[in-house]
């Protein structure tokens, strides 16, 4: 019998959006990812990633003007 994986702290979940977001999530920590109970952590900071993401590029598409 399988015990169910231990549920990923918050810190976990940005360095796997990161290299999710990145392209160099290792084999190992997918499908660590998609054995979690529950997408929500990963779709919140999913959001707050991009969001910040555009927020930077936009800061930086301004000061360049």
């Amino acid at each position: 019998m399988q015990s169910s994986p231990k549920k990923a702290s918050w810190w976990q979940v940005f360095k796997s959006v990161a290299a999710s977001v990145l392209g160099v999530q290792s084999s190992e920590n997918y499908k660590n990812d998609f054995e979690q109970p529950t997408i929500v952590p990963f779709a919140i900071v999913g959001v707050l990633f991009v969001l910040g993401l555009i927020g930077i590029l936009l800061l930086l598409v301004n000061l360049s003007v």
